[in-house]
């Protein structure tokens, strides 16, 4: 994630962007794309050497797939409502003087709204789910033979990836956001490694960040 924002980073300064950073974390719903290119690289290569294709960390689909998603949705969202609660630079004069509340009120060109609202979130949610519950909550719950393991393991960097989700260099937001997303990500994990299935959390995703993505832009 942190070379993602960087490369965008990057290219904002060579356009002479004042404050480049913080531009490019207003994009975090289009690089984050290269994020889901490296992990879906990384399972491809995992899952090959179990002789496993990635399609088999999804596991069956169950019946009513849809109502369950919703169902997961429902019970999994009040756990995740969060908001960064204050400002954040206050080293900075007033005049520039940044709210980066995950970025709300983005401002991108239509390309960049239509590209967050139409593929980032479809790819994401299934790459997070794959990663952090098909593959590595799945597997630490199999080796350990206790769940504690997956729950602290898995729990803690699939929270802490959310305080990268843009980065901004201020430890009280990283750790705010790392705590906010505790519950959610456990809630996630409760029901994933009592049920083994998969498709309904990766439906009840989708719809959480296509929430995120609509109300984090600004129209």
């Amino acid at each position: 994630m942190l070379l993602s924002q960087a490369l965008f980073a990057a290219f904002f300064r060579l356009q002479g962007r004042a404050s480049p950073w913080q531009a490019a974390g207003a994009w975090w719903t289009v690089w984050g794309t290269l994020v889901d290119v490296g992990c879906l690289t990384c399972l491809f290569f995992l899952t090959r050497r179990e002789n496993l294709r990635i399609r088999d960390l999804l596991g069956p689909l169950p019946r009513w797939l849809v109502p369950k998603g919703i169902a997961c949705f429902l019970l999994i969202f009040p756990f995740s409502c969060w908001e960064d609660p204050w400002p954040v630079g206050s080293s900075t004069t007033p005049g520039r003087r940044l709210s980066h509340r995950r970025n709300l009120g983005r401002h991108l060109p239509l390309w960049g709204v239509l590209y967050s609202l139409l593929i980032w979130w479809p790819i994401w949610s299934v790459t997070e789910e794959f990663t952090y519950q098909g593959y590595l909550a799945s597997r630490f719950a199999a080796l350990s033979r206790h769940r504690w393991v997956p729950y602290c393991l898995v729990g803690f960097w699939w929270a802490l990836q959310h305080s990268f989700i843009p980065f901004v260099p201020d430890l009280r937001l990283v750790l705010y956001r790392f705590l906010a997303f505790v519950p959610g990500v456990l809630v996630f994990l409760v029901v994933y490694l009592r049920t083994r299935r998969l498709a309904p959390l990766i439906v009840a995703h989708w719809m959480m960040d296509l929430s995120a993505a609509v109300m984090t832009l600004s129209f």
